[in-house]
């Protein structure tokens, strides 16, 4: 038996095949002077920052503002200590730089490595890197920094004070 018709049904339809998207052309290949162009003005940047930090001493008063933490409660934050190590470490004292700031000092590197990636990338016409981490290396890097906080400002962490 039919079922029974109605005026409201909507008599049905065929399928319609999909239409085949358009494929998508490349896109045109960069110049390698224009792939280099913001790593290497980045870097150039950076090389700048260090060059000023490294000339104009931050261990003599009135150069740099004191930090804010710092003047007002005595505590040292992560960063207390990061221009006198940016200093050192622009003289090539490395020891120096750890005693003012061994956190900074880990960054110099990582973001060294950063940027030679970077650049390699960009010279083969790569993509740019980026720092995929997880929420739980996040929260790693938080508390590192928070134990650095904590320790450097203990009598036992004094060699990390600056």
């Amino acid at each position: 038996m039919d079922a029974p018709h109605s005026p409201y049904a909507v008599p049905a339809q065929p399928p319609v095949p999909p239409v085949p998207a358009a494929p998508v052309p490349p896109a045109p290949a960069q110049s390698r002077l224009r792939r280099l162009a913001s790593p290497g003005l980045t870097l150039a940047a950076a090389a700048l920052a260090f060059a000023y930090v490294g000339t104009v001493d931050p261990n003599e008063p009135g150069h740099y503002p004191v930090c804010p933490l710092f003047r007002l409660t005595g505590i040292l934050c992560p960063g207390c200590g990061g221009l006198r190590s940016a200093h050192a470490f622009a003289q090539g004292d490395l020891i120096t730089a750890l005693g003012a700031n061994a956190l900074a000092v880990v960054g110099y590197f990582v973001f060294a490595g950063f940027m030679i990636l970077w650049l390699v990338r960009a010279c083969r016409g790569g993509p740019t890197p980026r720092f995929a981490l997880r929420r739980p290396h996040w929260w790693a890097v938080g508390v590192l920094a928070l134990v650095f906080v904590v320790v450097r400002n203990l009598p036992f962490g004094a060699a990390l004070a600056p």
